[in-house]
């Protein structure tokens, strides 16, 4: 599986058509996971007034707000209480009225001193009195009335008009008026003319302060005006509405308050989704551009898993995480950070974690704050992961997580009124819980991952390097002077690559293992010979000692796939040597043809390579070869070993097998100095001191 992607996509073209075709494909999930509605618990649901709630619905947090439509329902009971508003008692209404019943009553004198007309003449008359209606029997009673009496009753029927015209009467006042006619009529008139009277009057009482329609709607207006805002809280997780309820606009009105309605914005939602996918993949294509030389950020089995594990992350929360209270803070997004770190480096774990924080927290309520929150956590983990060498590097991250967590919600929740004592402290439970839960998915996922991408992490490096390891116990045991040398090589190379800032336990444990295929044939390399009884096979073929030699890469390679390598530490099997002959059996074979180098075929004493592709490998090159040299020539003093030194580098860099590894002149030259210092330190090599002529004083060294 390792392999699978060098070999489909060897060639430039394939490989750039497979990244544009992930990052198509990666682009429309992360599309998708925006927009579609797949949270468990929506935090926006496309509802409207009078729906049926089909679940319950509560408040995501605590809040209080102005609600309008409660405000609204006090203005609308305000203005309900206003009275109606009245003008002002109008005389010319009295008088108009007191006018007519004049004319009225000179009317009915005329009538009944018509001497011309029958009383059924008269009665005809009288009832078709346009102002008061009076019936047969009313106007019958009037033409009996003596001159006497019917002057007396119009006297009356004035009086009590004007008595009751000049108090205040509005629409609704007037029965209560009509019916105060009998109290105000003289006590000494009979009953059949006191209700004679009551009939001439009544008609004419009508409403003297009238209704005043802008004096009123100016009251409501007022009213209105001094209603202030009604608030409505929620605590948090507090039912908003219940299922099977409709929902009213009250309700409706607090589920947008709290985001939790996805109004019909099909567009303006899309074209948000758009613009925040966009940018931010743009942000990664420029950052992909600046370091395309990094193999980390090119491989494409690394491309396929921080993609694979962005989506992984963003749809997990995209599902678990909208419309939730504490779920937020426990979801371990934070793991995600923490495996790039330990798989590639801190850099890639910033970036990625960045967009995927901004991602994940976009369109959800409280974003600012899960934004913030992520961010922190993710890189102030990853900062303390480091390498992640032990377990305990990340219990740490784990911790830093749960510490820079509860800042985060302190830092805003505390300035939140609304929010208790009880519901910051489970919040800060959740985030310790998310720290824990981050560093153990890293840990696994990191392990799991390494091996398909083949990538070594400090983790498995460190227990590579345990001398209890199967592999290096076989070769500690069947060659134990290769061991001995890749320890010594381990240690200088290790060093240097310090020195340069490469990866130090990469090439220490690459170092180990480089020579592993001479336990296969141990005793054909003169490190395992018994001292005194070297074999140099000089009795041998040339042709077939090289091949023999060349052989321990190959057997190396086996052993590595046997015990389950990875792959990065198989290419210091491989690249060590480079593409390098075998010299001493080439020499052999040259000196054999009568030093006529035509007839020997160069090939059969080289090594398959390749040359050393990265840093590390270079290092180890470079490494093996002054490990073996010093050893071989015993250098006496600091001169004969920088000689030594630079004898080797000239040759490995004279011969381009350094080519392709990225060392740099100032990089060379930090690693011959280190070299000089660690193997100064291992074959004690001093100065010379003259001989003293004092034969009496000994000089000795220890």
């Amino acid at each position: 599986m390792a392999n699978y992607f060098n070999r489909a996509f060897e060639g430039k073209s394939s490989r750039r058509i497979y990244r544009g075709v992930l990052l198509v494909i990666t682009v429309i999930l992360i599309f998708g996971a925006l927009l579609l509605p797949i949270a468990l618990r929506p935090n926006a649901l496309p509802i409207a007034v009078g729906d049926v709630a089909t679940r319950d619905i509560v408040a995501p947090y605590s809040d209080t707000y102005v609600s309008e439509v409660l405000t609204e329902k006090a203005k609308e009971e305000a203005v309900a209480n206003v009275a109606p508003r009245y003008l002002p008692s109008d005389p010319s209404i009295n008088r108009a009225q007191l006018d007519i019943l004049q004319k009225s009553l000179n009317f009915i004198t005329s009538v009944r001193n018509d001497a011309l007309a029958d009383k059924v003449q008269q009665i005809k008359d009288l009832t078709s009195i346009t102002f008061i209606p009076l019936s047969d029997d009313e106007a019958s009673e009037i033409l009996l009335l003596q001159e006497g009496q019917w002057n007396t009753l119009q006297e009356e029927c004035k009086s009590v008009l004007e008595q009751t015209m000049r108090k205040t009467i509005r629409e609704t006042q007037i029965l209560d008026s009509v019916n105060n006619i009998p109290s105000l009529i003289n006590y000494s008139l009979p009953s059949d003319q006191a209700k004679l009277v009551e009939a001439l009057v009544s008609p004419l009482i009508v409403a003297n302060s009238l209704y005043s329609e802008s004096e009123t709607a100016k009251a409501k207006e007022e009213a209105a005006s001094l209603v202030e805002g009604v608030t409505k809280t929620y605590a948090e997780n507090q039912a908003i509405i219940l299922r099977g309820q409709i929902i009213s606009p009250e309700q409706w009105e607090a589920l947008n308050h709290f985001d939790l309605i996805r109004p019909n914005q099909g567009f303006q939602e899309t074209l948000a989704t758009i613009a925040i996918t966009l940018t931010l993949t743009g942000f990664i294509i420029l950052y992909y551009q600046s370091r395309k030389k990094s193999s980390s950020i090119t491989d494409l089995r690394n491309l396929t898993v921080i993609a694979i594990g962005f989506l992984v992350f963003l749809y997990a929360a995209k599902v678990i995480i909208p419309n939730r209270t504490i779920m937020p803070y426990f979801f371990p997004l934070s793991a995600y950070a923490l495996i790039l770190t330990t798989l590639f480096n801190f850099e890639i774990s910033l970036v990625f974690s960045l967009v995927l924080s901004i991602l994940v927290t976009h369109g959800v309520s409280n974003s600012v704050e899960l934004t913030i929150f992520y961010i922190v956590t993710s890189m102030l983990s990853a900062l303390a992961l480091g390498k992640g060498k032990k377990f305990a590097h990340f219990l740490w991250a784990g911790v830093v997580v749960a510490i820079s967590g509860i800042f985060v919600i302190s830092a805003y929740r505390l300035l939140d009124m609304t929010t208790d004592l009880i519901g910051i402290l489970t919040l800060f439970g959740a985030t310790v819980l998310n720290g824990f839960a981050s560093a153990s998915l890293a840990l696994l996922l990191q392990t799991i991952l390494a091996q398909f991408l083949g990538l070594p992490t400090p983790m498995l490096l460190i227990e590579l390097s345990r001398s209890d390891h199967p592999l290096l116990k076989q070769i500690l045991q069947q060659a134990p002077g290769s061991y001995q040398h890749s320890l010594m090589v381990a240690n200088l190379a290790e060093q240097a690559a310090d020195a340069i800032g490469a990866d130090a336990l990469l090439v220490r444990v690459g170092a180990m293992y480089h020579d592993a295929g001479k336990s296969t044939n141990p005793y054909f390399f003169i490190e395992n010979q018994v001292p005194g009884n070297i074999d140099t096979h000089d009795d041998m073929d040339p042709i077939i000692a090289a091949q023999t030699i060349i052989k321990h890469v190959q057997d190396g390679l086996d052993l590595a796939d046997k015990y389950r390598l990875p792959p990065r530490l198989k290419d210091f099997i491989r690249e060590h040597h480079g593409s390098q002959i075998t010299r001493y059996q080439y020499n052999r074979a040259v000196e054999q043809q009568g030093k006529d180098a035509s007839k020997v075929d160069l090939e059969l004493f080289r090594y398959p390579g390749p040359k050393p592709q990265t840093k590390e490998t270079g290092i180890l090159m470079l490494a093996d070869g002054c490990e073996a040299r010093a050893k071989s020539d015993l250098p006496k003093n600091e001169e004969q070993l920088r000689a030594l030194i630079k004898k080797v580098f000239d040759y490995v860099v004279g011969e381009g097998l350094l080519e392709n590894t990225n060392l740099s002149l100032r990089d060379l030259k930090k690693i011959q100095e280190s070299f000089y210092n660690t193997l100064s330190t291992t074959y004690h090599a001093r100065i010379q001191y003259p001989e003293t002529k004092n034969t009496s004083t000994e000089t000795s060294s220890s």
